[in-house]
């Protein structure tokens, strides 16, 4: 049963693949797919160049990217040039990057567009850095250090042909762990530590063959993705479909499109699966999957049983760590399955419960923390010899696990001695969000600590003490979201008066859901969705700035009586009937006014004709403010676009919807020409126009006046709560819209949305749509991503 003959170098399985099913599909994502000649001959290139820029054997290559078939081609090409690859979250926060830069020693960095940013911030002060980027050959920047194409390595020949030379037993990966020392710990693996858990367990006890058809909609960087879908996919010849990130509807989609006989998941996964199954009008139709894994965290038995009801395939429970290159324990498709265990010992690994304190072997039925040892197991932890030895004690691995073993040596998790945290199959260590509050002023203590939770199994909550002066909760949040990902960010924080310790200063983190606090704050778990826009009163207004200011021009027709108005204030006022009055006033010689007012009329409604006026008008003033723009003799200008009762404050709502349309447009084009447009509403009092002055003195962006009122717009943070049954979360599987998708500030956005948050569909709106070269680019980048993209020209 035991597939000895996978156990060989993989560039050695990839040349016999390549040779014997050279035209069979390896890996395919939504753009693209390859087949295992290409697949042999691409990473063969890649780690030819690799070499060449200077990856030595045993150098580490840090790979982060999104799903696709690059990583994969990534991780392959890492160990064809002698290297160790090192997959890292894309959804990471900045600090993150840089701790796994730092700590790994990487040398190279394998990236796409959508992450390249991030990666930018890692080249000031690492000169040795060499950054690969998938897709087209990236812009380079000065001192931004030397950007590589992807795509140029692939598709030539290098100077030398890949080593092909690292040894079964060499360390060729590490993936980061969250563990006992808070900071992520690198897991260094061999060949043959990840080859032995496909030839002893994924091969002869899951089945995985060459006949298999793999759906994976899992990050890659994760360590059941690497050994399972990477190595195991690669090892035996099967196939892989690689989703870029998992949302039910595209994983009940592709089973419906197409044929897949296997699928891995977590159990959080397989729970939104059901619930987007049961919201189907019909039942899911006949699958071609004969079965399905769960693995990462433990199964409920409920989810197992309906799963099993509703899809008609069996799910099986696996059990296993980073630390041991796979599984530890898993339920076989075919025989005995005990409900809530997660099955027997992977043959050829062999499992003590020994007990925590006194490392003696417990009693069976008894509950007793989990060790392992076998061919299977890590190097070590990178860089920390004492992390390895008190991990390993003996040749066994200590897993941190608490479970008990019956009768037939069936498994079931029980709880944990570690402090760790998993949330949706994510590692938490509470240490590494500590350290980030500890760090917020006004903390004097913290602590944090997991607490059940429906669907994601677990999620941390902090319990903090406050200083004497008491510390605020929106910079605590704030703190977290930047120096953390976001799954570490906690769920609620409560105030408590002191953390409960032992006498050597741990802390009994069990003893703190049993004290009294108080709740400061919750997340909703939807963390940038937690703020609303308001129209705030500016405090006060300042003129002085307008004294030296005494030129100014009204332009169009002075409906709204500003010439006078602006007179009365002892400003110097100049009208002119339009635009084009004003240019030609420029090119006589007449100097450029220090503010120019553009006043829309308030009558563009002819006939009622509604939205034929609204598209006119709305034409009509991008054309002016485009032409504004490349102006050179108004650049020191400010331009002031008026318009009436355009925008809803407090209880009020639009009241004029032409003006609307143009405060739209505006919005969207200060973020094409920032600093270069104000844009102010009034209503129907007399006196705003008078006011004007002093609000155009703010600076503000964008006004409102309202009753002699300036009001601007502010970010508001509201509560998580549900009303009405409504979450006031921005839920990212619906469609995003994103205005100004043509600026550098919607493009980043949206890229954001896709690659951290995982957004799914957009709408990227701007003024020429797609015969914007920088929003078709925008588009394709997105697409490449996994997003759906739909794109819209407005104005």
């Amino acid at each position: 049963m035991f597939r000895t003959e996978l156990i060989r170098p993989l560039s050695d399985l990839l040349r016999d693949h390549a040779e014997r099913i050279p035209g069979k599909v390896a890996f395919q994502d939504h753009r693209r797919t390859v087949t295992y000649a290409e697949l042999e001959r691409r990473t063969r290139r890649l780690g030819g160049h690799l070499a060449d820029l200077g990856l030595q054997p045993g150098d580490r290559a840090l790979i982060h990217l999104g799903n696709g078939v690059e990583i994969v081609e990534s991780y392959l090409a890492v160990t064809r040039a002698g290297g160790v690859a090192v997959p890292f979250n894309p959804h990471c926060a900045d600090a993150e990057l840089a701790y796994a830069a730092d700590d790994s020693g990487a040398r190279v960095v394998i990236t796409d567009p959508a992450h390249l940013e991030q990666v930018r911030t890692l080249l000031p002060g690492r000169p040795y850095l060499r950054v690969v980027v998938t897709g087209d050959a990236p812009e380079p920047r000065p001192g931004s250090g030397a950007l590589v194409s992807y795509d140029d390595l692939v598709g030539r020949d290098p100077a030398q042909p890949a080593r092909d030379d690292q040894g079964l037993d060499e360390a060729a990966f590490m993936l980061y762990t969250s563990g006992t020392t808070g900071k992520p710990k690198g897991v260094l693996s061999t060949q043959r530590s990840c080859l032995w858990s496909v030839a002893a367990c994924y091969a002869p006890v899951v089945g995985l063959s060459e006949d298999d058809t793999v759906l994976w909609p899992l990050p890659l960087h994760h360590s059941l993705a690497h050994v399972l879908c990477v190595i195991g996919v690669t090892a035996t010849g099967a196939t892989a479909r690689l989703l870029d990130g998992f949302s039910a509807d595209e994983v009940l989609h592709a089973l419906d499109e197409d044929t897949y006989t296997f699928m891995a998941g977590v159990p959080t996964m397989y729970h939104h699966l059901l619930e987007a199954a049961r919201s189907r009008p019909a039942p899911p139709g006949a699958t071609t999957l004969t079965r399905c894994l769960t693995a990462g965290s433990n199964c409920p038995t409920p989810l197992r049983a309906e799963f099993e009801t509703v899809f008609g395939i069996p799910l099986l429970d696996g059990y296993g760590s980073t630390e041991t290159c796979g599984l530890i324990t898993v339920n076989w498709p075919h025989g005995t399955r005990i409900p809530g265990s997660c099955g027997l010992p992977v043959p050829g690994v062999t499992v003590r419960l020994v007990d925590p304190d006194t490392a003696e072997d417990v009693a069976q039925g008894a509950e007793g923390e989990v060790w392992v040892r076998g061919p299977n197991l890590m190097l070590g932890y990178h860089n920390q010899p004492e992390a390895t030895a008190q991990a390993m004690p003996g040749g066994w691995y200590r897993t941190g696990d608490l479970a008990r073993r019956d009768a037939f040596g069936y498994l079931t998790i029980t709880g944990r001695v570690k402090e760790l945290i998993i949330r949706g199959s994510e590692n938490i260590h509470p240490g590494e969000v500590e350290q980030v509050l500890l760090k917020v002023p006004g903390v004097f203590d913290a602590a944090v600590v997991g607490t059940p939770h429906d669907v994601l199994g677990e999620v941390p909550i902090a319990f903090v003490v406050p200083a004497k002066d008491g510390f605020d909760p929106e910079q605590l949040y704030d703190a977290c979201r930047a120096q953390l990902s976001g799954f570490k960010v906690p769920e609620a924080v409560y105030e408590i008066d002191h953390i409960p310790r032992t006498s050597s200063g741990k802390i009994t983190r069990h003893v703190l859901r049993e004290r009294p606090a108080r709740l400061r704050a919750a997340s909703g778990g939807q963390h940038e969705a937690l703020l609303r826009m308001d129209w705030a009163p500016l405090p006060s207004l300042r003129t002085a700035g307008l004294q030296a200011a005494a030129r100014w021009a009204v332009v169009g027709p002075d409906r709204f009586g500003l010439t006078a108005a602006l007179t009365a204030t002892g400003l110097q006022v100049t009208p002119h009937t339009d635009a084009a009055a004003l240019h030609t006033a420029l090119a006589d010689g007449e100097p450029a006014p220090d503010v120019a007012v553009l006043c829309l009329p308030d009558d563009l409604d002819p006939g009622g004709r509604l939205a034929r006026a609204a598209h006119t008008a709305t034409d009509e003033v991008r054309d002016i403010l485009q032409t504004w723009a490349g102006d050179d003799r108004l650049a020191p200008c400010r331009l002031v676009v008026l318009t009436r009762n355009a925008v809803a404050v407090g209880e009020e709502g639009v009241r004029d919807l032409l003006h609307a349309p143009v405060w739209g447009l505006l919005r969207s084009l200060q973020v094409a020409h920032p600093h270069r447009f104000t844009l102010v509403d009034i209503d129907a009092d007399d006196t705003a126009p008078g006011v004007l002055p002093s609000a155009v003195a703010t600076d503000e962006p964008q006004l409102a006046v309202r009753s002699a009122s300036v009001l601007a717009p502010r970010l508001k943070r509201v509560s998580a709560t549900i009303n009405s049954g409504i979450a006031q979360g921005v839920d990212l599987q619906r469609t995003v819209v994103v205005t100004g998708a043509a600026g550098p500030l919607g493009a980043a956005l949206a890229r954001h949305l896709v690659a951290a948050y995982g957004a799914r569909h957009l709408l990227l709106i701007g003024p020429r749509g797609r015969g914007d070269d920088t929003t078709a680019r925008l588009e394709g980048e997105l697409t490449a991503l996994g997003a759906r993209v739909a794109v819209a020209a407005c104005a």
